[in-house]
Protein backbone atom coordinates (compact mmCIF):
# COMPACT_ATOMS: atom_id res chain seq x y z
CA UNK A 1 0.00 0.00 0.00
CA UNK A 2 2.63 2.45 0.81
CA UNK A 3 4.50 1.44 -2.45
CA UNK A 4 1.56 2.57 -4.51
CA UNK A 5 0.84 5.41 -2.54
CA UNK A 6 4.59 6.92 -2.89
CA UNK A 7 4.58 5.87 -6.85
CA UNK A 8 1.42 7.89 -7.22
CA UNK A 9 2.96 10.61 -5.56
CA UNK A 10 5.95 10.39 -7.12
CA UNK A 11 3.90 10.69 -10.25
CA UNK A 12 2.42 13.37 -9.85
CA UNK A 13 5.32 15.45 -8.49
CA UNK A 14 7.20 14.73 -11.72
CA UNK A 15 3.95 15.60 -13.79
CA UNK A 16 4.26 19.06 -11.37
CA UNK A 17 8.17 19.95 -12.08
CA UNK A 18 8.04 18.94 -15.84
CA UNK A 19 5.12 21.44 -16.43
CA UNK A 20 6.52 24.12 -14.12
CA UNK A 21 9.68 23.76 -15.70
CA UNK A 22 8.11 24.62 -19.36
CA UNK A 23 6.07 27.14 -17.87
CA UNK A 24 2.90 26.36 -18.65
CA UNK A 25 1.47 25.18 -15.09
CA UNK A 26 -2.19 25.75 -14.70
CA UNK A 27 -4.78 26.02 -11.92
CA UNK A 28 -8.36 26.09 -12.15
CA UNK A 29 -8.23 30.42 -11.11
CA UNK A 30 -5.18 30.85 -13.53
CA UNK A 31 -6.43 32.34 -16.45
CA UNK A 32 -3.32 33.89 -17.81
CA UNK A 33 -1.64 30.30 -19.32
CA UNK A 34 -2.27 28.95 -23.00
CA UNK A 35 -4.87 26.71 -21.64
CA UNK A 36 -8.65 27.53 -21.46
CA UNK A 37 -8.92 26.58 -18.09
CA UNK A 38 -12.37 27.43 -18.04
CA UNK A 39 -12.92 25.58 -21.30
CA UNK A 40 -11.00 22.42 -19.64
CA UNK A 41 -12.75 22.86 -16.17
CA UNK A 42 -16.56 22.68 -18.43
CA UNK A 43 -15.35 19.45 -19.91
CA UNK A 44 -13.61 17.63 -17.30
CA UNK A 45 -16.74 18.58 -15.12
CA UNK A 46 -18.91 16.67 -17.69
CA UNK A 47 -16.79 13.90 -18.12
CA UNK A 48 -17.08 13.25 -14.16
CA UNK A 49 -20.96 13.38 -14.42
CA UNK A 50 -20.70 11.13 -17.37
CA UNK A 51 -18.37 8.72 -15.21
CA UNK A 52 -20.40 8.69 -12.29
CA UNK A 53 -23.51 8.32 -14.12
CA UNK A 54 -22.16 5.06 -15.91
CA UNK A 55 -21.21 3.93 -12.50
CA UNK A 56 -25.24 3.63 -11.41
CA UNK A 57 -26.63 2.55 -15.05
CA UNK A 58 -23.88 -0.02 -15.39
CA UNK A 59 -22.91 1.27 -18.51
CA UNK A 60 -19.38 -0.71 -18.37
CA UNK A 61 -18.64 0.13 -21.93
CA UNK A 62 -18.35 3.64 -20.84
CA UNK A 63 -16.39 2.89 -18.06
CA UNK A 64 -14.22 1.04 -20.02
CA UNK A 65 -13.31 3.10 -22.75
CA UNK A 66 -12.98 6.75 -20.54
CA UNK A 67 -9.66 5.28 -19.69
CA UNK A 68 -6.35 5.51 -22.05
CA UNK A 69 -5.45 1.86 -23.64
CA UNK A 70 -2.76 1.96 -21.01
CA UNK A 71 -4.57 3.40 -18.17
CA UNK A 72 -4.15 2.45 -13.88
CA UNK A 73 -6.48 1.86 -11.37
CA UNK A 74 -4.95 2.54 -7.98
CA UNK A 75 -8.29 1.56 -6.19
CA UNK A 76 -7.89 1.03 -1.75
CA UNK A 77 -6.92 -2.09 -0.77
CA UNK A 78 -5.53 -3.95 -3.65
CA UNK A 79 -2.48 -4.02 -6.00
CA UNK A 80 -2.30 -1.14 -9.29
CA UNK A 81 -4.25 -2.64 -12.30
CA UNK A 82 -2.73 -1.24 -15.57
CA UNK A 83 -4.64 -1.85 -19.22
CA UNK A 84 -8.16 -1.13 -20.30
CA UNK A 85 -8.60 -5.25 -20.28
CA UNK A 86 -8.01 -5.68 -16.85
CA UNK A 87 -9.89 -2.33 -16.05
CA UNK A 88 -12.58 -3.59 -17.78
CA UNK A 89 -12.88 -6.58 -15.09
CA UNK A 90 -13.05 -4.68 -12.25
CA UNK A 91 -15.49 -1.90 -13.84
CA UNK A 92 -17.94 -5.03 -13.58
CA UNK A 93 -17.24 -6.11 -10.14
CA UNK A 94 -17.83 -2.44 -9.15
CA UNK A 95 -21.06 -2.23 -10.89
CA UNK A 96 -22.24 -4.83 -9.95
CA UNK A 97 -22.14 -3.66 -6.24
CA UNK A 98 -25.23 -2.04 -7.69
CA UNK A 99 -24.01 1.26 -7.03
CA UNK A 100 -27.72 3.74 -6.47
CA UNK A 101 -25.98 6.90 -6.69
CA UNK A 102 -22.70 8.71 -7.15
CA UNK A 103 -21.27 12.06 -7.45
CA UNK A 104 -18.11 13.92 -8.59
CA UNK A 105 -16.50 16.85 -7.44
CA UNK A 106 -13.83 18.66 -8.66
CA UNK A 107 -11.92 20.71 -6.05
CA UNK A 108 -8.79 21.63 -8.10
CA UNK A 109 -7.80 20.81 -11.58
CA UNK A 110 -4.15 22.13 -13.22
CA UNK A 111 -1.85 20.44 -15.72
CA UNK A 112 0.28 21.52 -18.80
CA UNK A 113 0.57 20.09 -22.64
CA UNK A 114 -1.33 16.36 -22.47
CA UNK A 115 -2.08 15.72 -18.89
CA UNK A 116 -4.53 17.21 -16.79
CA UNK A 117 -4.56 16.59 -13.21
CA UNK A 118 -8.10 16.82 -11.55
CA UNK A 119 -8.87 16.38 -7.55
CA UNK A 120 -11.35 16.40 -5.62
CA UNK A 121 -14.52 14.45 -3.83
CA UNK A 122 -16.34 11.99 -4.42
CA UNK A 123 -20.15 10.08 -2.34
CA UNK A 124 -21.74 6.99 -3.34
CA UNK A 125 -24.26 4.92 -1.94
CA UNK A 126 -24.64 1.31 -3.01
CA UNK A 127 -26.26 -2.51 -1.88
CA UNK A 128 -29.25 -3.42 -0.83
CA UNK A 129 -28.76 -1.43 2.52
CA UNK A 130 -27.68 2.12 0.69
CA UNK A 131 -24.24 1.50 2.10
CA UNK A 132 -22.81 4.93 1.91
CA UNK A 133 -18.98 5.93 0.69
CA UNK A 134 -17.47 9.35 0.13
CA UNK A 135 -13.76 10.18 -0.24
CA UNK A 136 -11.15 12.08 -2.46
CA UNK A 137 -9.44 10.82 -5.44
CA UNK A 138 -6.90 11.94 -7.92
CA UNK A 139 -7.67 11.37 -11.78
CA UNK A 140 -4.67 12.41 -14.24
CA UNK A 141 -6.59 12.76 -17.45
CA UNK A 142 -4.72 12.53 -20.89
CA UNK A 143 -5.02 13.93 -24.28
CA UNK A 144 -6.11 11.33 -26.65
CA UNK A 145 -6.23 13.18 -29.86
CA UNK A 146 -8.99 15.33 -29.61
CA UNK A 147 -10.86 13.78 -26.53
CA UNK A 148 -9.57 13.92 -22.54
CA UNK A 149 -8.81 9.92 -21.35
CA UNK A 150 -8.73 9.26 -17.88
CA UNK A 151 -5.15 7.67 -17.55
CA UNK A 152 -4.56 7.42 -13.71
CA UNK A 153 -7.79 6.88 -11.22
CA UNK A 154 -6.68 6.90 -7.56
CA UNK A 155 -9.31 6.93 -4.75
CA UNK A 156 -9.82 5.91 -0.80
CA UNK A 157 -12.27 6.37 1.45
CA UNK A 158 -12.74 9.48 4.43
CA UNK A 159 -14.54 6.96 6.39
CA UNK A 160 -13.15 5.22 9.00
CA UNK A 161 -12.08 1.60 8.63
CA UNK A 162 -13.96 -0.94 9.67
CA UNK A 163 -12.45 -3.46 12.23
CA UNK A 164 -11.81 -6.71 11.23
CA UNK A 165 -13.31 -9.43 13.38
Amino acid sequence: MKKIFFLSVALVALLIVSCHNNSSLIAHQDNSSNFDTMGLRKIIDEKNKQFAKAHVLRDTAFLNNIFTQEGRVLAPNSEMISGRSAISSINLEYVNYGINEARIETTKLYGCGDYLINEGNYFMSFGNKGIIDKGKFIYIWKKVGNDWKLDSDIWNSSLPATPTK
